[in-house]
């Protein structure tokens, strides 16, 4: 590619061998050059990134329709789901009947006396049994507990693979699970009698929910601090499952409600869940539900709504069950939730758990063909990430578009003043721009020098600025995950008021000490989107759902607190400036972080301190990264926008 400059005064000059092929040139190619260097380019980005997040949006709206979503099926046909006769009932009956009248007779004891009897039933159906404490401290309220659990070799294994079978003594609602507890004591005995296991099984009862599970699972790996959780003096092998049973019904129940979302938004192998659904709703005939959708009708705004549920659910990263803390550790685990009130009994919720138990003992390797990443509408449809992240890249990329714009639009001068120069009072000419001959591809163009001019960046003050902003997210991080359950609710509201006024606090220094330039302050825009798209699109493919949530919600940063093209004194545009500021403000405060996390616990009924003491426990525990996403990408882009709007800049 060859390009070649020339100046000129006079605008009708062309640079060529042949008048001919000069003016056969100068009307057929210099309009595409031309266009190329034009400045009213740099007006597209805004309505390229807008184009870029309506379609994003409507394209996670495709999703639920037919041609954009697939059937579940199974991968891995090892698995055989539903293809092994269960023998689970009968006198099972009794047992379970008995074992659940001590489960009754244990509520309200102490949890010495709740773990001894445990174990005793352990010991008396032949398994080695074990015990495991743990205490977390977090936001000024201990967790604590015990854990007990039992071990069942495998006659046909040589102690390498286990499976795990969980039921936690309260469930996640803080209901005594009776029915799940008593399921699990009677299965115990039941699997202990055959005789075709190849993987050990580890019966596990939990205290609670959350904490128990996750003390358990971080000392199986040594993944624990011994200042708060006890080593495990019984282990097996490799744990390629986690099955947890949740009943905490007193009668029949009508249908199991599958659980499977994990910490971080991660997932376990689709592989799990679909022989779950092809177990219980093929062999067993068990209605299944997902995401507390107990009437699926399969429409399109049932399996729209399903998929939304799936897709906060993913983007808080909360555990939502005992599970959740297996799957960090690559155990694909799920849970059984027994839901209604209907015909089936809890003989049918054992021979599900049973035939599962048989699939996953056929297993000769760790699941691994199905999906990691997927988004569910309805127990038998899903959609994989080829099909849905592009949603998310789409509203990442319209930041990186602004970004671009903002680096090419900081490397250009200032508009020279093209118009009246006054030789005498008496004598005015209007003076022509300075011309310049650009061939390039084999086009030849008259364009303005002034548009061919490249200015020196100042890139040191609007690095170091945007650097600062990212790490002064470290303050809210800590101060949330430390503060004691009492002041949540009022160290939020107290940051709220002080985010109103942190922009103004932080551009009087600035403005002052370092006051930045015009194309510095187009910089620290350009570098503050530049890092939020990077960040947005790298995430997306680790938490889709969080991307796009944070993504759609830092959108108007895109088109709010950019500054315009012209410096300061020569914009051209319909609204005063104060004007434009006053809103820009207004909008960048109703969408600053505090601000949608008060207005999405309105929204959903959940208290803010709820929602806050939960992010705390899984800060110190569960190792929940939701909120350096917050604090440390989306917050410090907000204040940058929120900065270049101040009246003091």
């Amino acid at each position: 590619m060859a390009l070649i400059c020339e100046t000129s005064t006079d605008p009708n000059f062309l640079c060529s061998d042949s008048f001919s092929d000069s003016r056969l040139t100068a009307i057929e190619a210099p309009t595409i050059l031309a266009l190329r260097r034009d400045p009213r380019l740099l007006k597209l980005p805004p309505y390229l990134s807008a184009i870029c997040i309506i379609v994003g949006v409507v394209w996670l709206f495709l999703l639920p329709l037919n041609d954009y979503s697939r059937q579940t099926y199974i991968s891995e046909n090892a698995l055989l789901p539903g293809q092994v006769h269960t023998y689970f009932g009968g006198s099972e009956q009794n047992i379970f009947n008995a074992y659940k009248h001590e489960v009754r007779a244990l509520a309200g004891r102490s949890q010495d006396e709740i773990s001894g009897q445990i174990g005793e039933i352990f010991r008396s159906s032949g398994l080695k049994v074990a015990r495991q404490k743990y205490e977390y401290q977090t936001a000024g309220n201990a967790y604590g507990g015990e854990n007990i659990y039992s071990i069942l070799h495998a006659p046909r294994g040589d102690a390498t693979e286990a499976i795990v079978l969980v039921a936690a003594w309260r469930n996640m609602d803080d209901e005594l699970n009776q029915s799940g507890v008593a399921l699990v004591l009677t299965l115990a005995r039941y699997f202990k009698r055959w005789s075709l296991w190849s993987k050990d099984i580890i019966f596990l009862i939990t205290s609670e929910s959350k904490a128990g599970p996750q003390a358990w699972v971080d000392a199986y790996h040594d993944a624990h601090s011994l200042q708060s959780v006890a080593s495990l003096p019984l282990k097996s092998g490799a744990l390629q499952g986690a099955i947890v049973v949740d009943n905490p019904l007193n009668h029949r129940f009508e249908s199991l409600h599958i659980t499977y979302d994990g910490i971080n938004g991660q997932l376990p192998n689709l592989d799990l869940f679909n022989t779950a659904v092809s177990i219980a709703s093929g062999q067993m005939g068990i209605g299944v539900s997902l995401q507390r959708m107990w009437k699926h009708d399969d429409t399109y705004k049932e399996r729209l709504q399903t998929m939304l549920r799936g897709m906060v659910s993913q983007g808080l990263g909360h555990a939502s069950g005992p599970h959740s803390s297996f799957i960090p550790y690559h155990v694909d685990a799920i849970t059984l939730k027994a839901v209604g009130n209907g015909w089936q009994d809890e003989m049918a919720m054992g021979r599900c758990v049973e035939s599962l138990f048989r699939s996953l003992n056929n297993l000769l390797e760790h699941l691994h063909q199905s999906f990691f990443f997927y988004l569910l509408m309805q127990a038998n449809r899903f959609v994989s990430i080829g099909t849905y992240l592009p949603s998310a890249m789409l509203v990442a990329v319209n930041f990186t578009i602004m970004a671009i714009a903002l680096w090419v639009q900081s490397g250009r001068p200032p508009k020279a003043k093209v118009g009246v120069t006054t030789k005498s009072e008496s004598e005015e000419k209007t003076s022509e721009p300075e011309m310049m001959v650009v061939k390039q591809d084999g086009m030849t163009a008259l364009i303005p020098k002034h548009d061919l001019a490249i200015i020196e960046r100042q890139l040191f003050l609007p690095v170091v600025f945007i650097l600062g902003l990212h790490f002064l997210g470290v303050v809210p991080l800590y101060i949330f995950n430390n503060t004691t359950q009492a002041n949540l609710t009022n160290t939020l509201l107290l940051f709220t008021f002080l985010n109103l006024a942190l922009p103004n606090l932080l551009a009087i220094p600035l403005a002052q000490y370092a006051p930045p330039t015009h194309q510095q302050r187009l910089l620290i825009k350009c570098f503050s989107l530049l890092l939020l798209g990077m960040f947005l699109a790298t995430l997306a493919t680790l938490n889709f759902s969080l991307a796009f949530l944070i993504g759609l919600l830092s959108s108007p940063l895109s088109f709010i607190g950019v500054p315009p093209s012209d410096p300061p004194g020569e914009e051209t545009t319909l609204l005063p400036s104060s004007v434009k500021r006053v809103l820009s403000n207004v909008a960048l405060h109703i969408f600053s972080p505090p601000v949608i996390l008060f207005a999405m616990c309105y929204y959903s009924g959940v208290s803010v301190e709820e929602v806050l003491l939960q992010a705390a426990f899984g800060w110190n525990v569960s190792g929940l990264w939701t909120q350096v996403i917050v604090w440390c990408v989306w917050w410090p882009a907000w204040l940058v926008g929120a900065l270049l709007v101040s009246p003091v800049m």
